[in-house]
């Protein structure tokens, strides 16, 4: 390899590791206060013609795998809340809601979403408002940040 070569090498791979050191600076950090007190609700709640997430998502043998709640109890205990918090967090792209799974895999193909949901389509587009919590959490959102 020429002398030319290498250099235009080493130039796009000090390139490549500064956009990816800027990157990981500029992500938010997911606030687990946010995602218990507004995105769980998301998952419990039923959707017209659609079972909740819930439903479908507790102790599945796929990515997004929920706690079981405990029986006559209406939602997750702290310890079950910060589980669910490891697992979703891994299916979303801090900062960027549209290439995060959970936000894509419910969502209609005419709105940007999956083309297969087998639990059918959550979101038929993302102004839905349980939608746009789920994004807001996804880019940063925190309690404080929505009391404003």
């Amino acid at each position: 390899m020429s002398a030319r070569a290498l250099i235009r090498v080493a130039v796009l791979a000090v390139l490549a590791i500064s956009t990816a050191i800027t990157a990981a600076r500029t992500a938010p950090k997911l606030d687990y206060e946010f995602f218990k007190s507004r995105v769980e609700p998301v998952f419990l709640t039923k959707r017209p013609d659609h079972a909740r997430c819930y439903v479908c998502h507790v102790e599945s043998s796929n990515a997004f795998r929920l706690e079981r709640i405990s029986p006559g109890a209406g939602a997750w205990t702290e310890e079950q809340s910060r589980r669910n918090f490891e697992v979703v967090s891994i299916l979303v792209n801090p900062g960027n809601p549209d290439t995060s799974r959970l936000l894509l895999h419910p969502l209609a193909p005419e709105g940007g979403g999956d083309v297969f949901h087998s639990g059918g389509r959550q979101f038929a587009s993302k102004r839905d408002p349980a939608w746009r919590t789920l994004a807001a959490w996804v880019s940063g959102a925190t309690l404080a940040s929505r009391k404003k």
